[in-house]
């Protein structure tokens, strides 16, 4: 595995490395003992997998609430999609800043996501389907979310919205009282 860290510190693109022939390529998109090796958290105890149908399906901007943060691996097994975090932990110097990057079926990239940062996507193509591994399980009433067009973040989205679930869209702007 290849772990490239962004400009937010903890938030890494991981990509696979990858053993070539003429039948294709094989490679690690997991491995406890390299994770831990780079500090990340590696107790993955739930995989989960979403399919969104549609081009310009926003999914996100979601978050767990205290004690229940997760830390998210995220692949696009099918289709693409551009994938965002948002730095929720105030004491951290990108507190705030937002990463984005394209997912694909083709790039074979995954994002880590560590706890206390907001997490969503929008899908770039038709049928796309996304597999996350996670750190903590779902855990109802500890779901929380940012709006996804909040002006305190600027994200750039690089397509428009066309599909998003009642609750996504009405997730509250930014305030620091709501913090995970």
């Amino acid at each position: 595995m290849i772990f490239l860290e962004t400009d937010i510190k903890g938030v890494y693109v991981i990509e696979i490395k990858k053993l070539e022939d003429d039948r294709g390529f094989f490679g690690r998109s997991w491995c406890k003992n390299e994770m831990a090796a780079y500090g990340l958290n590696p107790n993955v105890v739930q995989q989960n997998t979403s399919l969104s149908v549609h081009a310009g399906t926003l999914r996100g901007m979601h978050y767990q609430k205290h004690p229940f943060e997760e830390t998210k691996l995220i692949r696009c097994t099918k289709g693409a999609i551009y994938d965002v975090v948002i730095d929720l932990r105030p004491d951290s110097q990108t507190f705030r800043n937002w990463f984005g990057i394209e997912l694909t079926e083709d790039n074979h990239k995954m994002l880590y996501v560590p706890e206390k940062f907001a997490h969503g996507f929008i899908t770039l193509k038709e049928n796309c389907e996304v597999t996350y591994l996670v750190t903590q399980f779902y855990t109802p009433g500890s779901e929380a979310g940012l709006r996804w067009n909040d002006k305190m973040f600027g994200i750039r989205w690089p397509m428009e919205v066309k599909v998003i679930s009642e609750k996504d869209s009405s997730f509250p702007d930014f305030k620091e009282s709501i913090l995970p």
